[in-house]
Order: C-alpha cells, then sequence, then structure tokens
C-alpha cells in the first residue's frame, strides 16, 4: 500500500500503520510527508484513499490520512512504526477520555 502512496506526485514519504478501532479492531491509517508546492487538504486525503481503493484494494485503504513534515526515522534512515502506533494511541485514548 506504501508503494501505492507513493506513486502520487503530492507524495514524498509515507508510512501506514494499524490503529485501533473499537467497530473493527483495527484499521489502516496512513501518515504522508508531501512535496514542496503541495498542500495537506481533505480533498488530497480524499484523492490519496481512492488511488489505494483502485490501484491496491477496495477494501483496504487508509480510513485516515495524517500529513506530517517528517516520518521519524532511525539514525539508519528507516521509519518508526512503532512511534507512530504509540503517537496515535495516545491521540486516541486522549480523544476518549475527554
Amino acid at each position: 500500500m506504501e508503494s501505492v502512496l507513493a506513486q502520487h506526485p503530492a507524495v514524498a514519504e509515507c508510512s501506514v500503520i494499524g490503529a485501533p478501532d473499537e467497530v473493527r479492531g483495527e484499521v489502516i491509517e496512513a501518515y504522508v510527508v508531501l512535496r514542496d508546492g503541495h498542500d495537506a487538504a481533505p480533498e488530497l486525503a480524499t484523492e490519496l484513499q481512492q488511488l489505494v481503493k483502485t490501484r491496491y484494494a477496495a477494501h483496504a485503504y487508509p480510513r485516515t490520512i495524517h500529513f506530517l513534515d517528517a516520518l521519524p526515522k532511525t539514525p539508519s534512515g528507516k521509519t518508526q512504526r512503532y512511534l507512530l502506533r504509540n503517537r496515535r494511541r495516545t491521540e486516541l485514548s486522549g480523544r476518549e477520555a475527554q
């Protein structure tokens, strides 16, 4: 799925995680860093979701697209997905506490 998202001209890099979901147990969410000259917008998120639906699988698209300035990386340049998962769990648990 990351390779499909990376095909979009606005996407510089991306990472996909499984995030907790009350109904489904877990859903796919994508973190995207945009190329210069592109702005994060709901329309772009929808476009990226549609891209995955048509080129990957209609049922396996990211339910949420998060736009970041940079992905967390190791010193060797690998994306630290566990930090993205932890960040999302924290966001969701904060929302439930309200």
